[in-house]
């Protein structure tokens, strides 16, 4: 049984789902971050899945999501790359509010997410060194090239378009995986994506894993793709993200799944 309830840390709206009877004890912990014009409640289901195997999960919404949106979508687009940000500045603040109370066990701490959440977790993963695994579905870490196709704050052509996506692939190679292979490699990683994806291209999360292994650092990764599946999370994806933290974490691991494969 799982216990899912609503929660406030560091002023920021989040789900809380623990197994049953746990919520007040030290477990630990998972942070997954939504996508793009979804919300905690819509990606619930990773919560659910996570605490059934004795994880805390906390599922914050974005900023301008959820039940932080004012409804205004055209600003809200023209700020994706800006949410990417804050969604990996909210999150040490996010972690010591736990922290706090209480609910890391371990300094075990995760984390993972979804499209714009995938980029989120590889972003944290190559900034933050406290982080024990991440798991990053359909996301992508090349930033800085991805932020010209890719809901681009301003049209590509317009005047004046060159010089601000100039600078935002400039701000966004502070993020970006390119020149940090190596902090992403001395941690667990699952690389999961669907091989036609039509939103954030598949061949990232391939060239992150080629990347890897060409400089010899993949040894700690996972990489699965899935065959003729678009822009979406399936169950096979939801249950190799529980066996990926159950294997790092628990204290009798599953057993290894390979490296890397189609699923």
């Amino acid at each position: 049984m799982v216990e899912i309830s609503p929660d406030t840390l560091n002023g920021i709206d989040v789900l809380h789902a623990t197994p049953s009877g746990k919520q007040a004890f030290p477990l630990q912990t998972i942070f997954f971050f939504h996508g793009y014009t979804s919300s905690k409640e819509v990606y619930a289901y990773f919560g659910y899945a996570l605490a059934q195997v004795g994880f805390r999960v906390i599922l914050p919404d974005a900023a301008m999501h959820g039940a932080r949106y004012d409804g205004d979508e055209a600003r809200r687009l023209r700020h994706f790359w800006d949410i990417l940000q804050f969604n990996v500045q909210e999150l040490p603040g996010l972690v010591d509010a736990a922290r706090q109370r209480g609910w890391i066990a371990d300094e075990k701490i995760g984390v993972a997410g979804a499209s714009l959440g995938g980029m989120t977790a590889l972003a944290s993963m190559a900034r933050y060194p406290w982080i024990s695994a991440v798991a990053a579905f359909m996301g992508s870490g090349y930033f800085s090239a991805l932020s010209r196709s890719l809901f681009p704050p301003v049209p590509v052509g317009s005047p004046g378009s060159d010089d601000l996506l100039r600078q935002l692939a400039q701000t966004l190679a502070n993020y970006d995986v390119s020149d940090r292979l190596t902090a992403l490699a001395n941690r667990s990683l699952l690389l999961w994506h669907g091989d036609a994806d039509d939103v954030v291209p598949a061949a990232d999360s391939a060239r992150l894993y080629a990347a890897l292994k060409a400089d010899n650092q993949h040894h700690n990764v996972t990489y699965l793709t899935e065959r003729d599946v678009a822009h979406r999370i399936t169950p096979l994806a939801l249950t190799a993200g529980s066996r990926f933290f159950t294997r790092q974490f628990a204290a009798e691991p599953l057993p290894k799944a390979p490296l890397a494969g189609t699923v």
